[in-house]
C-alpha cells in the first residue's frame, strides 16, 4: 500500500506536500473531494484528483470542474483578504490551456492582485505538475452583512 493510501488520501494526492481534505457543503460536496494546503502568505491552495465523474464527452476533465476549483480557491482567498467578510464572485474569466486527464492532480495557488474596501481582484493558474492547465482571473465583491443570504 502506498503512503497516500495509508494517509487516507487517494493515490494521486502527494502525501508529503501538506494537503488535507477540504470540507465544503453544497455543490462542492458533489464534485469533490477537494484538498487544501496552507501557504506562506496566509492563503490556502486548493486541489483535486481528476476522477471519471469529472469527465467531459472527450474523456478529459470538464471545464466546469476546473472553473469550480478556481472559483472556490480564489473565492476562499477573497474572504480571507476581506477579513472573513463574505465575498461573492461578480466577474470570472477562465482560459483553458491544456487538457487534464483522469488521475491527474490539479492545484491552484491564489494570487491577490489588488484589494480595496469593497472589491478583491484575484488570479491563479491551475497546474498539473509543471504543466499549466488553465488560468483564471476574477473580481469578488465584499459584502457588509454577515448573515446568510436568504433563499426565496
Amino acid at each position: 500500500m502506498n503512503d497516500a493510501v495509508c494517509a487516507g488520501l487517494p493515490p494521486a494526492v502527494p502525501p508529503d506536500a501538506g494537503w488535507e481534505p477540504f470540507s465544503g457543503e453544497g455543490f462542492v460536496d458533489h464534485v469533490g473531494p477537494l484538498y487544501v494546503r496552507p501557504e506562506e502568505n496566509g492563503l490556502r491552495s486548493f486541489a483535486f484528483v481528476a476522477e471519471q465523474k469529472h469527465a467531459n464527452l472527450l474523456g478529459v476533465v470538464h471545464g466546469g470542474m476546473l472553473m469550480t476549483l478556481a472559483d472556490r480557491a480564489l473565492g476562499v482567498a477573497a474572504w480571507a483578504v476581506a477579513g472573513g467578510k463574505p465575498s461573492v464572485t461578480i466577474q470570472f474569466d477562465m482560459q483553458f490551456l491544456s487538457a487534464v486527464r483522469m488521475g491527474e492532480f490539479v492545484e491552484l495557488t491564489p494570487v491577490v492582485v489588488r484589494a480595496t474596501r469593497s472589491l478583491v481582484f484575484m488570479r491563479g493558474t491551475l497546474t498539473v505538475g509543471d504543466r499549466d492547465a488553465a488560468a483564471a482571473t476574477g473580481v469578488w465583491k465584499i459584502l457588509e452583512r454577515q448573515e446568510p443570504i436568504a433563499s426565496g
